[in-house]
């Protein structure tokens, strides 16, 4: 059996040359990420090209992750060095762009003064360093320094989040989007998600030309959770900043929490942060590091990502090989038919469910289909779709049996590579059910991916007033309400 859990890697200076691109997307990588917190965006569309031509040498799918950076605020520079901040030293916290140091930080935030109040807790950088706020004035607040340690260049500063008037998405983050639309990236991710209005600003400029990934980095966006994953084509569980803005001590049961949520909905998960980071100096991980990996295979996370470990690590490469024989390895221990038993008792309770017709009707037949698969043994679950609806809807279930996800769209090809357990695969249109279903099984024993005397499920559907057996479009009425059990011979 192939790995079912998903690889994202960050592209940067350590990973962004041909050859480099193309052994990471030979060893696994399934997704890359383009961080536009960094680098000019002529670089970033230069490196998309680049992957494009790579992923289609090598002859794998690969879908490209635009990041937008999001409201950013920030210390002014520190000396040359960084500087040492003594814990329980007094430091004073002004709004300005002016250069930091151990005595005085500014902060590039207006309303910095009016935001914060005495006992607000604020954190620097990647928040290792923490500081209470003690004392408010016209025009300074003075923080005790509560963890501390050594500040260099000019860190993030990190307000809670119920604070912060910064809105997501920023009016740079618009443009970028635009932008990365224009250039076919199959994914968009939101930085600093709050509520589902946030993702339906970043919809109003991309429309229909890339998935939105909301980032949950913040309590607030906890709150708003169900809504923002029903807004969202994919959720990320960024768990840097989110365990900034959340006792840290939380994160573990939050990552859970989201990745629960997104697996029942339908909506692939990406599980974030740190998951390698000592491979960025180091030749292995740390055994935490390895544990962390395995454990989101066992919550069910869709894809698991690097971030510096690739983009600016020793061995991006090594990276990618030691984290696919984790994910694999896990995967066999995993206890996958709990999300079937699971997603069926709720849909006979509805309490998960679907508003439009069509979804529902897909949502049933991949139950069923789910069911078959155990009952009848079955290798394969062919997937035929033109939007990817089916592959995620069948996805949720965490079928034993081999997935793939055929589709006449590249794009939509590209797509599926985020999605757990799916092996995409391009194909063409074909005019009835019939002959899709043949067609689709014999392309699947051209690629090997199934053998002669196996036992295949087919999923399909039409919208409605279109022709049975068409591939599948997006919208209210379509539906995958075609299953076929076929005996290969």
């Amino acid at each position: 059996m192939t790995r079912r859990t998903k690889i994202v890697a960050t592209i940067g200076p350590a990973s962004n040359d041909p050859e480099t691109l193309r052994e990471l997307i030979a060893a696994g990588v399934d997704v890359v990420r383009l961080n536009l917190s960094h680098g000019e965006v002529d670089e970033h569309l230069a490196v998309l090209e680049r992957v494009r031509t790579v992923a289609e040498q090598v002859g794998r799918p690969v879908a490209v992750l635009a990041d937008l950076p999001g409201p950013k605020v920030r210390c002014g520079e520190f000396p040359d060095g960084g500087v040492d901040l003594a814990v329980g030293s007094l430091i004073e916290l002004v709004p300005g762009d002016h250069d930091s140091s151990a005595e005085r930080i500014s902060v590039d935030y207006e309303t910095l003064l009016v935001d914060l109040s005495v006992g607000a807790s604020v954190q620097l950088g990647d928040g290792a360093i923490c500081l209470q706020v003690v004392e408010m004035s016209d025009d300074r607040a003075f923080g005790r320094v509560v963890t501390g340690g050594r500040v260099n260049g000019s860190p993030g500063f990190h307000l809670p989040s119920e604070s912060l008037r910064l809105t997501t998405p920023t009016d740079e983050d618009l443009v970028l989007a635009e932008i990365m639309a224009d250039a076919g990236v199959e994914f968009i991710a939101v930085s600093f998600v709050r509520r589902a209005s946030d993702v339906d600003k970043v919809r109003a400029v991309v429309g229909d030309r890339a998935h939105l990934v909301s980032k949950i980095e913040t309590a607030a966006s906890m709150d708003h959770l169900d809504s923002i994953i029903a807004a969202s084509d994919a959720v990320m569980v960024a768990r840097g900043d989110l365990g900034i803005d959340c006792p840290i001590e939380d994160v573990p049961h939050l990552q859970k929490f989201i990745i629960r949520a997104c697996v029942e909905a339908g909506v692939p998960v990406i599980t974030a942060t740190q998951m390698m980071e000592s491979m960025i100096v180091a030749p292995t991980p740390t055994r935490a590091e390895v544990s962390d990996v395995a454990n989101a295979v066992f919550d069910g996370t869709d894809a698991v990502m690097l971030s510096g470990e690739t983009a600016i690590g020793r061995d991006p490469v090594a990276v990618i090989t030691t984290i696919a024989a984790v994910a694999r390895r896990a995967e066999r221990e995993a206890s996958y038919r709990q999300w079937a038993n699971r997603l069926g008792r709720l849909q006979r309770e509805h309490k998960v469910g679907a508003v439009d017709v069509g979804s529902r009707i897909t949502m049933a037949l991949s139950h069923a289909a789910s069911q078959a698969a155990m009952d009848c043994d079955a290798s394969a679950i062919l997937c035929c779709t033109r939007t990817g609806r089916t592959a995620r809807a069948m996805a949720r279930f965490r079928p034993d049996s081999l997935m793939i996800g055929l589709s006449p769209d590249p794009k939509t090809v590209r797509t599926m590579a985020l999605s757990w357990g799916v092996e995409p695969v391009e194909v063409e249109m074909y005019e009835s059910t019939d002959e899709m279903v043949w067609f689709a099984v014999e392309t699947t024993l051209q690629r090997g991916l199934i053998d002669h005397g196996d036992t295949v499920l087919v999923l399909a559907g039409a919208p409605t007033g279109g022709r049975s057996g068409s591939m599948p479009r997006s919208g209210p009425n379509a539906a995958t309400d075609v299953l076929r059990l076929v005996q290969v011979d």
